[in-house]
């Protein structure tokens, strides 16, 4: 088991829109892309799980095979900017990401 923060190139996250965060998983090596895609580490629940969210307030996973890369778009609980907002640029979601565990 190897944590996706070992694998991938770049974590990102950013706001797409006042209502959503997108989280942006990068590859250098088609192999590590596809070990990752294949091991089903990445999906609606388990993100879900790691994010404390319900899987309908995830959007999007679009695996991209040829960016070797791995979009994930959820919906924010409190919208950018607003009273309660921790986070207005949405860019330091992506740290949980870092732990998962990739066999």
């Amino acid at each position: 088991m190897t944590k996706l923060v070992d694998l991938a190139k770049v974590l990102r996250s950013k706001n797409s829109g006042p209502f959503e965060i997108t989280l942006d998983i990068l590859f250098e090596d088609q192999n590590v892309y596809k070990r990752v895609e294949s091991s089903g580490a990445i999906s609606k629940k388990s993100i879900a799980t790691l994010y404390q969210l319900q899987e309908e307030e995830i959007t999007n996973i679009i695996f991209f095979k040829k960016a070797l890369g791995i979009k994930i778009t959820y919906s924010r609980k409190i919208s950018s900017g607003t009273i309660g907002d921790r986070d207005v640029y949405g860019a330091q979601q992506h740290a949980p990401l870092m732990d998962i565990l990739i066999p």
